[in-house]
């Protein structure tokens, strides 16, 4: 049976409430970075709910928990990162989380239960958000188990209605 999907977008006063928490949850003040007036558009579907905002989908709510896309580039390239050896990526890229041996290293600070965003050590891509079960003093010494708890990944289920709802700018391109 098909997934029910559902489109509308947040009255002003939503919008600011969103993006306030949004903000309070990756420590960052969102209001800064949408200068103008925001338009917030949500698609709703039975897994999750993906705020577009003006018209690019750059937040995704979960479980009561919101967490950026990784087509937020103007927050990823800010964000702390975990870097991950190539052998890593096709588990992280299947949902797995990310063990303590697969890490290289670290970029920015963090402290536990932050979002980080996880690249991949070749080409610095970015293929998962999670979040990170230590601080960035406590990591150091962690040499086994998890470390970081995949939330969105490359090939998820939102990952691949993000491709529907918002086509990327190559393949926008592409088709001119």
């Amino acid at each position: 049976m098909p997934e029910k999907n559902r489109r509308y977008f947040l009255k002003t006063k939503e919008s600011k409430a969103l993006l306030a928490k949004a903000s309070e949850k990756l420590k960052t003040d969102l209001g800064l970075l949408f200068k103008d007036k925001v338009n917030v558009e949500v698609f709703e579907t039975e897994s999750a709910e993906i705020f577009l905002i003006n018209a690019k989908p750059l937040l995704v709510k979960a479980d009561e928990n919101i967490y950026p896309t990784l087509r937020f580039d103007e927050y990823l390239q800010t964000a702390p990162k975990v870097v991950v050896d190539m052998g890593a990526v096709p588990y992280v890229c299947n949902g797995a989380n990310v063990m303590a041996p697969g890490i290289r290293r670290f970029e920015g600070q963090f402290d536990e239960n932050d979002i980080v965003i996880v690249v991949d050590e070749k080409h610095s891509r970015p293929i998962a958000i999670g979040e990170i079960l230590y601080d960035a003093e406590k990591v150091k010494n962690v040499s086994q188990g998890t470390v970081v708890r995949n939330v969105y990944y490359v090939g998820d289920k939102t990952w691949n209605l993000l491709k529907e709802i918002a086509p990327s700018r190559a393949k926008i391109r592409s088709e001119r």
